[in-house]
């Protein structure tokens, strides 16, 4: 019989965790995934149910399904992992309008070569609805194992403990503003997060940002691209609550579950009137390096 995915989503059965800790502790986020490439930490993902999960197109570096290995209830990255569980990968869908320029639809699906089993330390996550709304300054935790700094450029560098930071969504309105001065152009598909001295960084695309309803995390974004680590202009995650008919279409037959997320009171960026498309050829402005704005650049190095 099937398992009902919304019987364990973004539940976290372990009470262990402290608010507001730096490193997280076994159980606290039990749908992290840690994504190897050719045996190294290059970026992060999500369980979204026992065969799938969510990560950013970016991260795929090669179609080779062999040269990846996911790794599920991973605490720290060097080490003795006692609850951690490793599949191989036997198929990668990316969004087919991908674009590595503008980030637009920074989204991918890796189904693993086997299933997994849930777990205390092994759950999936929820995934935010169509019609969730995320407000300016709703409070979100994003979590991973990123670069120390940003100009660390070492694999040891690596923080080896899974982290975790609180950060504010930034309204859409108010993150096109910190972006125009780039040419950057922030859409409908896109979330932003984080403040001055919080925020991800190189290590962290794919993974999530989730927000807490009731008893239940959602996770609103998957980690895209910014200007790292935590310098005051808010990263951007792809939105996954408008990509819920594209996984759903790709993942017919299995169970996902999609839980509508709504932020208490008024949104004091619901001015922003919404791009629903960004240029699709435009080029970096050439007097602004790209390797200190866009994510997957700084993952190049880690290639063999």
């Amino acid at each position: 019989k099937p398992v009902l995915e919304v019987r364990y989503c973004g539940v976290v059965p372990l009470q262990t965790r402290i608010v507001g800790g730096d490193n997280a502790t076994a159980g606290d986020w039990p749908w992290q995934v840690s994504m190897h490439f050719n045996e190294r930490h290059i970026c992060g993902g999500t369980v979204i149910n026992t065969q799938w999960v969510l990560t950013a197109a970016h991260c795929i570096i090669s179609e080779s399904t062999s040269r990846y290995l996911l790794y599920f209830g991973k605490q720290t990255q060097s080490g003795f992992n006692p609850h951690e569980v490793s599949r191989s990968v036997s198929q990668i869908i990316m969004h087919p309008d991908y674009n590595s320029t503008t980030f637009q639809n920074d989204i991918a699906l890796m189904k693993l070569s086997s299933p997994i089993t849930y777990t205390n330390y092994i759950r999936p996550v929820c995934l935010a609805a169509k019609s969730s709304i995320f407000h300016n300054g709703s409070e979100c935790w994003a979590t991973g194992w990123g670069r120390l700094s940003q100009n660390v450029n070492t694999q040891t560098s690596y923080i080896l403990f899974c982290f975790e930071v609180q950060i504010p969504v930034v309204g859409n309105n108010l993150c096109s503003s910190f972006y125009s001065f780039i040419n950057v152009t922030i859409t409908c598909n896109m979330l932003c997060a984080g403040e001055l001295g919080k925020g991800v960084c190189q290590g962290d695309s794919g993974g999530p940002v989730q927000c807490k309803q009731g008893s239940r995390w959602i996770q609103g974004g998957i980690s895209s691209f910014g200007i790292p680590c935590a310098v005051g202009i808010p990263e951007v995650f792809s939105r996954v609550s408008e990509f819920q008919s594209w996984i759903t279409g790709h993942l017919a037959g299995t169970n996902v579950s999609f839980v509508e997320f709504t932020s208490n009171g008024t949104d004091l960026d619901s001015s922003f009137g919404c791009n629903t498309t960004a240029p699709p050829n435009r080029a970096p402005p050439s007097e602004v390096s790209f390797t200190a704005i866009v994510s997957v650049i700084l993952l190049m190095p880690l290639l063999p």
